[in-house]
């Protein structure tokens, strides 16, 4: 079921692309006219790394500092945030999390702008916020998000494109569906052979791939049993390489961008260290493990890029003899206060 819902991720972003476009294009409005003092994520999981994608995105492009909101600071503390003249964006698949949904309504009575990108239309998160944009990815069964993570992606993207009011942006959202197509058919089985019998492994993103990196890591958590932690390419030169020893797995995601040739020279160093690694790169990176798939522009390689990912971890997670559709000891929806 991961798998099969991983592979039709091409499928909903193309539903939602087809639809809410006026939405989108009022939503940029707004955004542009009001002046914002303070912008906020709310999310929990994938969807937080989803978050993280979104915020650099706003940061990168029209430079306002986003940061993610710890939640329990209006769950539990009941600490009194000034919320007016503040940005609020939350993402959830669910919808349905008191600790996503009570900040959002708190914020919006608060007087601050506040957005859902989420699946469930009909939730209570899509009823708190004042802008509930549908993710269009259908019912997802699978405990482990896959389509509902991407639609996520392309939501932010959409958003922000709006937002920026940038053409070539917007244009390269609609070519999403058909390279995502290609990437779930890209052969990551290089992996396997490594991971399969991998008990733990660092995964590595800078920039626009690091919230890749996350959510990588949580999946080979969630459905491979696979002890996993994501870093920074500037981070793992710090602690994290006395970890490294002969024959220790690295997954880097060498994506597009200022930090890909960084991130290139890091598989290098780690490779002389004795590392086993994996580096995901475009195809014309010749030192490449695993080829990425980009997309129209680099901003948008992430979305596409993860979709490669989880069609090798459904089949790592087969490999290792797991279900990736029923996961030690999760559910479909986590409730937490």
């Amino acid at each position: 079921m991961m798998l099969e819902e991983a592979l039709s991720a091409a499928d909903c972003v193309a539903q939602q692309l087809a639809n809410d476009g006026d939405r989108y294009a009022e939503l940029g409005r707004k955004l542009r006219s009001t002046a914002f003092s303070s912008a906020l994520t709310i999310a929990r999981g994938s969807s937080d790394h989803a978050c993280n994608y979104v915020a650099y995105l706003i940061m990168a492009r029209l430079g306002r500092v986003v940061a993610s909101l710890p939640m329990s600071l209006v769950t539990l503390n009941k600490s009194p945030l000034a919320t007016r003249n503040t940005l609020a964006i939350a993402i959830s698949q669910s919808g349905q999390s008191p600790d996503v949904v009570e900040p959002i309504r708190y914020f919006r009575d608060g007087g601050a702008t506040t957005v859902a990108l989420v699946n469930d239309i009909d939730s209570p998160l899509a009823h708190a916020a004042e802008w509930a944009m549908p993710l269009r990815a259908g019912p997802e069964h699978s405990v482990a998000a896959t389509k509902s993570f991407i639609a996520s992606l392309v939501a932010g993207a959409r958003m922000v494109a709006q937002w920026q009011n940038d053409p070539e942006l917007q244009g390269a959202l609609q070519d999403l569906p058909g390279a995502l197509y290609q990437a779930g058919a890209i052969d990551w089985s290089p992996a396997i052979e490594v991971l399969a019998p991998a008990r733990n492994i660092m995964v590595v993103g800078r920039g626009i791939g690091f919230p890749v990196a996350l959510e990588a890591a949580l999946k080979f958590k969630e459905t491979s049993a696979l002890q996993a932690e994501a870093f920074s390419g500037a981070e793992i030169r710090h602690g994290p390489m006395a970890l490294i020893e002969e024959g220790y797995p690295l997954l880097i995601f060498a994506t597009r961008g200022p930090s890909q040739a960084g991130l290139l020279q890091l598989a290098d160093d780690m490779r002389g260290r004795g590392a086993r690694v994996l580096l995901a790169a475009p195809h014309d990176v010749a030192s490449r493990d695993l080829t990425l798939p980009v997309a129209g522009t680099p901003d948008l390689d992430p979305i596409v890029a993860i979709q490669s990912f989880y069609v090798m971890a459904a089949q790592l997670a087969a490999a290792r003899g797991m279900n990736p559709d029923a996961p030690r000891h999760l559910s479909k929806v986590t409730r937490t206060s």
